[in-house]
């Protein structure tokens, strides 16, 4: 059984950037410039954006952080949105979500221009990467594929099982593991409501749960010699820990892992890619720009 490291295979790929971004700046270019907005307080987005912002660092970028309290308007928002899709100094932004209550989550990811949207989230992005053209593929998806590829771990003709629909990884993971010059795989994405669950995942060569149920998958679930992807982060609660709680995944580890041939731990898995896939993003936004310039 082989633990699928991404916190060192993402460290590994932050180096790479750097070294193209060095590269750039020598020859008198100028670092790729992401910038993140951040509103209210909640506690796992403030951590996911600081993170963000130290891999910035990490690979050489500028960044800029724009926090806001949470009784910013709808308007005012989309209003900071406009500007930053008009500031040529930078590169790619993201808009942390969740969003507060009274503002359209949709309506704000859709007025970000689709060539700065380093997350991925805009219909255009999700459009072109479902028929194959080149767009900025949402990180979490991209990140498992990287990991995958890192890996050597064969794809074409596999059986993979998706548990998960969502609009952020199951949805994209499931057109790009199906597309051929990608996973070409075959796919089956289950969910909630799926009949038969347990005997579907069993016959999965590659099984990702990214469902955001604790544990959900057990050992009865997984085939032997499966490769078991686990996405799920959700806090439970730990007294033996000085936070109170630690992260468990979508997957026993402790059943699953002795079943499988690979597999994702968490934390350590799947989440250190998500933030370096942003990063890779935010450098191909940045040469998009150039060439776009150069050629105008």
């Amino acid at each position: 059984m082989q633990i699928i490291d991404g916190k060192a295979t993402a460290t590994q790929i932050k180096a790479e950037i750097k070294s193209e971004v060095e590269a750039i700046v020598a020859v008198g270019g100028r670092a790729p410039h992401l910038a993140a907005v951040l509103v209210g307080h909640d506690g796992g987005s403030e951590t996911y954006v600081r993170n963000k912002v130290l891999a910035c660092e990490a690979c050489g970028f500028q960044s800029t952080l724009l926090t806001f309290e949470d009784t910013i308007t709808e308007e005012e928002l989309l209003s900071v949105v406009d500007q930053l899709n008009n500031d040529f100094n930078i590169d790619g932004f993201i808009v942390q979500l969740p969003l507060p209550k009274h503002i359209d989550e949709q309506k704000v990811t859709e007025a970000i221009r689709p060539d700065k949207d380093v997350d991925g989230f805009h219909p255009v992005n999700v459009g072109r990467m479902s028929i194959g053209l080149p767009a900025f593929i949402s990180a979490t998806p991209l990140g498992i594929l990287t990991l995958l590829q890192r890996y050597n771990i064969e794809t074409r003709g596999k059986k993979v099982v998706i548990i998960g629909r969502s609009n952020i990884v199951g949805k994209p993971m499931a057109s790009l593991m199906m597309q051929k010059q990608f996973g070409d795989s075959t796919v089956m994405v289950l969910h909630s409501h799926s009949h038969n669950l347990a005997q579907e995942c069993r016959q999965a060569d590659i099984l990702i749960a990214a469902i955001g149920s604790p544990a959900f998958v057990t050992a009865d679930m997984v085939k032997p010699g499966a490769v078991v992807i686990d996405v799920g982060t959700t806090r439970v609660p730990d007294a033996t820990r000085a936070s109170g709680f630690r992260l468990q995944g979508d997957v026993d580890f402790e059943q699953v892992a002795p079943l499988c041939s690979a597999i994702t731990p968490v934390p350590g898995g799947v989440g250190p890619m998500t933030i370096c896939m942003l990063m890779l993003n935010t450098l191909q936004a940045y040469k998009n720009t150039v060439e776009s310039s150069s050629q105008s």
